[in-house]
């Protein structure tokens, strides 16, 4: 596809007159002004031109966090519990459902049943629906029955647990490790 004349806008004749000063453009050119020092270009739909400045403190910040609840090779069982106890090295707002909580094994139940992971900061549980891992599966990503997350604000040094409360019939489970995943708050 070619275009010819003056199909798009063009800054010609359009100059910028104070340092820092970018070209934008809504239904004309425009010059949006240097914002704060430090802080960031940021897209955004409600303005005009699409942009603003932002102090980077306010816009989310994408963390994930893994942590192993077991060897690789010893079959998990339910009396260990709990697994593991961490503490959360920052505070965080978790994603729902399995984008925010999700477990994976090394090596899968190899019978019936599912691998049931409940994880629990200061004692309570952060799930409404435990995490699960189908019977041959290596993930809780797609289970049969969906985790839900009923807690997402995990606070800053909080104490955090995962215990195991169910293994498949053939308990051959192993390599357990969970994966938080939201915000920095």
């Amino acid at each position: 596809m070619s275009f010819s004349g003056n199909q798009y806008p063009s800054d010609e004749g359009f100059d910028l007159t104070t340092k820092g000063q970018v070209h934008t453009y809504s239904t004309a050119n425009a010059a949006l002004n240097v914002g704060t020092d430090t802080f960031v270009l940021q897209a955004d739909s409600g303005e005009t031109t699409g942009l603003k400045w932002s102090d980077p403190e306010n816009l989310k910040h994408a963390v994930a966090l893994e942590i192993a609840a077991s060897d690789e090779s010893t079959a998990l069982d339910t009396s260990s519990n709990p697994r593991v106890t961490f503490r959360m090295p920052f505070a965080m707002t978790l994603n729902s459902s399995e984008n925010g909580v999700r477990c994976s094994l090394t090596t899968a139940g190899s019978t019936s049943g599912v691998t049931e992971v409940d994880i629990l900061q200061g004692g309570v549980s952060i799930l409404s629906t435990t995490l699960t891992i189908d019977s041959g599966s290596l993930t809780s990503v797609g289970a049969t029955t969906p985790v839900v997350v009923g807690t997402t604000a995990l606070t800053d040094n909080s104490s955090m647990t995962v215990a195991v409360d169910t293994i498949s019939g053939g308990a051959t489970e192993a390599g357990l490790k969970i994966q938080l995943i939201g915000d920095l708050t």
